[in-house]
């Protein structure tokens, strides 16, 4: 056989064996990577909580960033001398592991290398002759597969350190409560030496044979001069006080929830800030223990960032281990009744839409809004109050009327482009009582709403956990954390105007208000906070949301169960927990406050109204304003009239007399505040009756003044009355007060004359019912109804 003729041999013998390995390997391809126990990262990197993997072991992932070089050297120098230059079998250990074992002649070894060990931790045999051949075929494919550092990181995640113990990482936070790149050097070397005889090595109960072990083999290492001099002395001189701690359980309720989201990651890297975790869980636990003689058990709470939105501290319920009060469930997501936690969203809207500014002043009284009649938290009206106080109050019917004027599907709309997925769905049934919590939302849902508030108007979803870029290689996956970075401007909704958040938040941030909790009128523990409480029906969930320049924080105080208590309002029990939380956790934050945008302005209005001043408008003071958004509506709440001399009756310009009249100015209010003013004995005046001699006595003021209306009964209502009782129908009206007397009509028939304010009642006939009134200036309004007898 030829040179030429050999070498092709030998080539095709080699490519042959290739193909055979290349063969082998698919046929039999690398054990896959173990089953960690899922951790969940603060944002420092420090362990907020970590679970048992499937096979009940703490076997907690040790990245590549945590191998220190201490720890490289005292494993390899210990383990594997030459592990850096083997191919996963060191031939000369073996042959001098066989010499021993045949000759008796020292210690019995098996010459394993650190990658044999990974085989056998990997794939757990019998240890056998046959076996050990398996292992140093396993040994040569790893190394084929991955890296040197990968290789020994798989070791350190897999080594036993006794009972349920398994990875480096697992036994530094278990036994020195510190990850694996904080331990001191005697500490890494304790670590080092226990994998050998895990079952005789068992610290917090062996720590004398420890502490002998771990110092041989320091000293050991300082005659290898592995370590300075320095070091090794120090480390000798360590004590070795250790026990066996309980895992992290911090933050249980988002642990959960990240690790449900995300199965297959074995390190999940959440948002959470450690300290401010800690604080917020222990001021929620102490305060609801204060509250459960009143019948309340639960609480949740949600810290986020301004700034990032990322989300620094998270407590799904006051203690995750009470069962007795559902503890385990997530209060941060549970859908409740939001109160009034919404009505500064609607201002802001009505702010953008011009038709409201802070001094503008609301009707404040009992309201029929087709068939919706809302009332107060305290069962009382004002009259009219200005949208400021409206909002501090946080009164029903004020906000009702401005809903309808805004309107509820703009105003659901913008709630589910804030992410709010129950009034999202159920935006078509909804209707005026969403604003006074008739619909569902969440922690989450309500406090990123308010963040949007605190940076003027702009909508960012919440971060709870860092995204993950991932790169799959063999078995192995690489994960590079992306930090939260400050938002910037992106396809996220603006919700509204940086000058609607800028009003809202200043009146928000007024401190004369009923919802401020006791005992903090004068104090100096008030945080510079603009707030928000709320309360909803049947007091069964309380919430206080506030915000600042860098935080906003959300609290929920109630019963998982929905069951009441009389005492469960957002001021009494659910602000002093936001207080004591905006003073722990943002004690230091700069008292620095929101500033008017440019494109708000100042204008004088009418302080009896808020509108533009009108010609009789003496007492004027200065309002905020958007130009050329907020209404320019002139004020009429005072009319001029011409009356007689004694003022006993009113001309129109067709009738005025030549002499014997003089000019006289009436109060002008709507003939709701109008009405209910008479009805509450207050202070009013109607203009006298017009000319009896005019001949255009009808319709004289040509068209002007307020509208007629009828407040009952109710326009295309059904009413069931029983055919044997007496039953009657009450007819009333609200008229401006040019209006002295009106005229009813029941299906065109006409029924009787009565004063404008008067109550009349009748029994209407059955079947559809034509009512009308008709007013003494000539207006008249219709309504339609159905009336069945049973």
């Amino acid at each position: 056989m030829n040179r030429r003729t050999a070498l092709r041999f030998m080539g095709g013998l080699l490519l042959s064996a290739l193909l055979l390995l290349l063969l082998l390997d698919q046929a039999f391809p690398p054990p896959s990577a173990p089953r960690y126990s899922p951790i969940v990262l603060a944002a420092d990197g420090s362990v907020l909580h970590a679970y048992l993997n499937p096979t009940q072991k703490w076997r907690m992932k040790t990245e590549l960033s945590e191998i220190t070089p201490a720890l490289q050297q005292a494993i390899i120098n210990k383990e594997d001398r030459y592990f850096r230059y083997h191919f996963g079998v060191n031939p000369v250990a073996i042959v001098q592991a066989a010499g021993r074992n045949i000759f008796r002649n020292g210690r019995t070894t098996g010459a394993s290398t650190i990658t044999m060990q990974v085989a056998r931790l990997l794939e757990p045999k019998e240890r056998t002759f046959g076996n050990k051949l398996l292992e140093m075929l396993r040994a040569t494919q790893l190394e084929a597969h991955y890296s040197k550092a990968e290789i020994l990181q798989l070791y350190l995640n897999l080594v036993p350190y006794g009972g349920n113990i398994e990875g480096v990482k697992s036994a530094a936070l278990l036994y020195f409560q510190q990850p694996p790149d904080y331990l001191s050097l005697a500490q890494t070397v304790t670590l080092a030496i226990i994998p050998n005889q895990p079952r005789v090595l068992v610290l917090g109960k062996n720590n004398d044979r420890i502490l002998a072990e771990r110092n041989r083999w320091l000293r050991q290492f300082q005659r290898q001069h592995l370590f300075p001099d320095q070091d090794i002395a120090d480390a000798l001189n360590e004590p070795l006080d250790v026990q066996r701690h309980a895992a992290p359980t911090l933050a249980p309720h988002l642990a959960r929830r990240l690790v449900s989201q995300f199965p297959s990651q074995a390190i999940i890297h959440s948002t959470l800030r450690r300290s401010p975790q800690a604080k917020a869980e222990d001021l929620t636990r102490n305060y609801v223990r204060r509250l459960h003689e009143l019948g309340i058990s639960q609480a949740a709470v949600l810290v986020v960032n301004n700034r990032t939105r990322a989300v620094e501290a998270y407590v799904g319920s006051a203690d995750f281990q009470d069962a007795a009060s559902s503890g385990q469930v997530d209060g941060v997501r549970a859908i409740r009744s939001p109160g009034s936690t919404l009505k500064p969203f609607l201002y802001a809207l009505a702010v953008d839409r011009g038709i409201v500014t802070p001094k503008l002043k609301l009707p404040d009284v009992p309201t029929n809004f087709s068939g919706f009649r809302p009332e107060n938290f305290d069962k009382s009206c004002d009259g009219e109050v200005t949208v400021e106080r409206a909002l501090t109050y946080s009164l029903n019917i004020p906000a009702v009327r401005v809903l309808a004027d805004v309107g509820v599907p703009v105003f659901t709309d913008k709630l589910r482009l804030a992410g709010f997925k129950s009034v999202a769905k159920a935006a078509p049934r909804l209707g005026l009582s969403t604003i006074l919590g008739g619909c569902g939302a969440t922690l989450e849902e309500l406090t990123g709403l308010y963040a949007a508030l605190a940076d003027g108007g702009e909508y960012s979803p919440l971060v709870l956990h860092e995204e993950f870029r991932a790169e799959r290689k063999g078995q192995l996956i690489k994960v590079e954390a992306l930090k939260a970075q400050p938002k910037t401007p992106s396809s996220n909704p603006s919700l509204f105007s940086p000058a609607a958040a800028f009003l809202i938040t200043d009146i928000l941030a007024q401190r004369t208000r009923p919802d401020l909790p006791m005992g903090y009128q004068n104090s100096r523990h008030l945080p510079k906070i603009a707030w928000k409480t709320g309360t909803s029906y049947g007091r069964r969930d309380a919430w206080s949301i506030g915000y600042n320049q860098d935080y906003t924080i959300g609290v929920w105080v109630g019963n998982f169960s929905g069951q009441g208590s009389p005492a469960l309002t957002g001021a009494d029990v659910a602000s002093p927990l936001l207080f004591d939380l905006f003073n722990t956790l943002a004690y230091n934050s700069p008292n620095n406050w929101a500033v008017p945008p440019a494109t708000l302005d100042f204008r004088l209005v009418c302080a009896e109204t808020g509108l533009v001043p009108g010609e009789h408008c003496p007492n004027q003071l200065i309002d905020y304003y958007l130009p050329g958004t907020s209404t320019a509506r002139r004020c009429e709440h005072q009319k001029e009239a011409l009356v007689s001399a004694d003022g006993t009756i009113c001309y129109c310009r067709a009738c005025v007399p030549a002499v014997g009249f003089k000019r006289q100015l009436f109060l002008n209010p709507l003939p709701e505040v109008l009405a209910f003013r008479e009805s509450q004995g207050l202070p009013s005046s109607r203009l006298p009756p017009h000319n009896p001699a005019c001949r255009l006595v009808r319709n004289t003021d040509g068209g002007a003044g307020a509208a007629l209306a009828i407040t009952s009964p109710l326009d295309h209502a059904e009413y069931v009355l029983d055919r044997h009782d007496k039953q009657q129908m009450l007819l009333s009206c609200a008229a401006g007060s040019e209006v002295r007397q009106v005229y009813w009509y029941v299906n065109d028939r006409f029924l009787r004359a009565a004063l404008a304010t008067e109550r009349v009642f009748f029994r209407p006939p059955s079947g559809a019912v034509k009512i009308s009134c008709a007013d003494d200036h000539g207006r008249n309004v219709d309504i339609q109804l159905q009336v069945q007898e049973l």
